[in-house]
């Protein structure tokens, strides 16, 4: 019998600043108190600015080991270059995931953009079997990401994962994560089935909606839904509608040690990938010919 599941914790996001002065509002990762609660995704970041002061300073130059990273642009452009010899730009609509594996250094600035620039940017962790895996870079463009329309009054970007036999373009990467883009009517339903025991969560990008057929008050925008255990999800939209992003994988259940960009196992594994960076020896693969 199909269980829906209820959300087990609701959390505001919170404003923070990061890189070398970005403004932005995190909902994971800024209690690492929760980060069992969330495995495998270890930190959220939501730029939502129409100041430029907020966002041009970017995140100039800097190292990854351990995880792989998600940025997707809603509204606006990011440029972006990495040891590997890749560079672009992501623009509204485009992803850009990046398996940092063994290591990585690269570099995301935001453009100026007229109106609201916003993009998100989701850290997933890497088992210890993969941690020092080669790294990659995938870009996927706004145009290949599938759209499907469902019955009850939903719309859905399907980034990675599947809906409705729609099959997302972002595939091979380590958890096997889903990445929806959900929008659903005033007053319309999404239901999704998830995987038993796999971490599910949702983040609101716009308007409010309900997030379990036990909630009785709206979830409004810039909030982060963890669910509890089941194997369906259940969102009805409030009076405007809602937006948001449903995030499921595997959960690993290894320890984390995380300082700063690098995330891995333990503190000497931390002081070892450090160590490399200061002294040169912390890239393991060579740039693309």
């Amino acid at each position: 019998m199909n269980r829906t599941r209820e959300p087990q914790q609701i959390l505001a996001s919170r404003p923070t600043v990061d890189g070398a002065g970005v403004r932005l509002r995190r909902s994971v990762g800024h209690d690492r108190g929760l980060i069992p609660r969330f495995d495998p995704f270890l930190l959220l970041d939501d730029i939502h600015a129409s100041d430029p002061d907020d966002y041009l300073a970017g995140f100039p130059w800097h190292p990854h080991r351990g995880i792989e990273t998600v940025t997707y642009v809603l509204r606006g452009e990011v440029a972006h270059g990495d040891s590997l010899g890749n560079q672009g730009v992501i623009g509204s609509g485009d992803v850009q995931w990046m398996t940092a594996g063994s290591g990585i250094v690269h570099q995301e600035m935001p453009r100026r953009f007229p109106g609201v620039m916003r993009g998100l940017q989701l850290w997933v962790n890497l088992p210890a079997s993969h941690k020092m895996m080669p790294p990659r870079y995938r870009s996927v463009t706004a145009a290949s990401v599938p759209e499907c329309r469902l019955d009850g009054g939903a719309v859905v970007r399907v980034i990675a994962g599947r809906c409705n036999g729609c099959e997302g373009p972002v595939a091979e990467i380590v958890r096997k994560p889903e990445y929806l883009d959900v929008e659903v009517s005033p007053g319309g339903e999404f239901t999704h089935a998830t995987v038993p025991g796999h971490t599910v969560l949702a983040y609101t990008l716009e308007g409010e909606g309900l997030f379990g057929p036990g909630s009785s008050r709206e979830t409004p925008a810039d909030h982060v839904v963890l669910y509890g255990p089941g194997d369906l999800v259940t969102v009805r939209g409030g009076a405007g509608g809602v937006r948001f992003l449903l995030l499921a994988g595997a959960p690993l259940g290894e320890p984390v040690a995380w300082r700063g960009p690098i995330v891995m196992n333990t503190e000497e594994e931390l002081d070892l990938a450090f160590r490399e960076y200061r002294n040169g020896t912390f890239l393991k693969s060579s740039p693309h010919p």
